[in-house]
């Protein structure tokens, strides 16, 4: 072989390992700028998905004190409505009590002219017991409807 053809030979090994590493080089740039798009679609869906997330959480948040809201105004309803309960049940009991008592006074009144008539020498003590017997029917009967109608 002559030095000639060696020095070629040796000039185009050099060529084609420059055009492989040249190449290889290429190629590596290529896979690395593929990696980082990569990378930047990564990112952009995770920031897109921290986005939505704080969305979802500041939605979510606004619907628990929504609920909050509503739990405490259904709470003072029904604070309301026992304070209205309870004064119904004082009224209805104080109604009950001036009823007891007016028949107290209803049964006192009878006795006391049933008394007068017992002690008066003109008045008939039966009759004055039986008008007060019926006038005492009559306001049963009216108070008997007055009760179902309650």
């Amino acid at each position: 072989m002559s030095a000639g053809l060696i020095v070629a030979i040796v000039v185009v090994a050099l060529i084609v390992l420059a055009v492989v590493l040249l190449l290889g080089r290429r190629g590596r740039a290529g896979r690395l700028d593929a990696r980082r798009d990569q990378a930047r679609r990564i990112r952009t869906e995770a920031e897109m998905s921290r986005v939505q997330a704080e969305r979802a959480g500041a939605e979510a948040e606004q619907r628990r004190r929504q609920a909050e809201v509503s739990r405490v105004e259904a709470e003072r309803w029904q604070a309301e409505a026992e304070k209205r309960t309870a004064l119904a049940r004082r009224e209805e009991a104080q109604a009950q009590e001036q009823v007891a008592a007016a028949e107290a006074r209803r049964r006192e009144a009878r006795e006391r002219h049933i008394e007068a008539a017992h002690m008066d020498p003109d008045a008939d003590e039966d009759e004055v017991t039986e008008r007060f017997a019926r006038e005492r029917g009559s306001d049963r009967a009216e108070g008997d409807g007055v009760r179902e109608r309650g």
